[in-house]
């Protein structure tokens, strides 16, 4: 592999643990808040809202698909969850919203970490 692909990849992980990060190491810092900032709201809101962050103790292949998505957020799901936060409550009437919230920040966050690959290796600017 060489030295640009291995750098592509490292951003495009930085971009994944942490929103707006990738596009940050490239020097993107108005393509950085851009990104940074709606994924960090969405997430925030979704908690707020009482939404749930899934894990792997899922009964429905739904609950797989919400993890995947929880995930895409990256360091922030496992702060989140080892803070005592996304448990969800059902009582709540925002409960769906919230974990949509939660959902979409994650899959934001993807591909957030997409685009600072690409910008990365060459194929966007």
């Amino acid at each position: 592999m060489e030295s640009r692909s291995i750098q592509a990849i490292l951003i495009g992980l930085g971009g994944f643990f942490f929103p707006g990060l990738g596009h940050l190491i490239l020097g993107k810092w108005v393509r950085s808040l851009l990104f940074a900032f709606p994924i960090l709201l969405l997430f925030g809101l979704g908690l707020s809202l009482g939404g749930k962050l899934h894990t792997l103790a899922a009964e429905q292949f739904i609950e797989f698909v919400f993890l995947f998505a929880d995930l895409g957020i990256g360091l922030l799901y496992f702060l989140a969850k080892f803070g005592g936060y996304g448990a969800g409550n059902l009582e709540s009437q925002s409960f769906d919203y919230g974990t949509t919230y939660l959902a979409v920040a994650g899959l934001l966050n993807l591909l957030a970490a997409l685009n600072a690959y690409d910008i990365a290796v060459g194929r966007k600017r």
